[in-house]
């Protein structure tokens, strides 16, 4: 027996009920891709992994061991040196002076810590590197 409605109660057709189930379906799965292909493309990468990097945007996690804040030099870059100091730095991070008011004093505030920086990774010498324009593109692992 075919269930009776009353008249005030329109029932969708079939076609349109799958049509709306298509498109839950693709909201879904749009919605999915955007939660989960940053966190694919930004997996972590260590200072030594950063040299097989070069020319992708990555997130690099390291100690920073060494800094300078080099005033009198052209652009007044601060150099942030993580895992090996310099002159044996395997990554170093740039802000120029340009961009320094934005981070305080960056040589104190980050030495001894263990940071991850997110930006696309370079070359500079046969050294990889990156540079930081914005604080949020650094953060300090908790703990350290």
């Amino acid at each position: 027996m075919k269930p009776t409605y009353p008249p005030s109660v329109v029932q969708p057709s079939r076609s349109s009920v799958l049509v709306w189930m298509l498109l839950y379906l693709i909201a879904a799965l749009s919605l999915a891709t955007l939660i989960i292909e940053p966190a694919l493309a930004q997996k972590k990468l260590t200072a030594g992994e950063a040299k097989d990097h070069v020319g992708e945007t990555a997130t690099v996690c390291g100690n920073v061991v060494s800094t300078r804040y080099a005033s009198s030099t052209r652009g007044q870059p601060t150099f942030l040196n993580l895992d090996k100091p310099y002159p044996n730095q395997i990554f170093t991070i740039v802000i120029w002076g340009s961009n320094r008011s934005r981070f305080g004093r960056p040589e104190v505030d980050y030495k001894e810590k263990r940071i991850c920086v997110t930006a696309k990774i370079t070359e500079y010498r046969g050294v990889p590197e990156v540079s930081a324009n914005d604080p949020a593109q650094i953060t300090v692992e908790a703990g350290r």
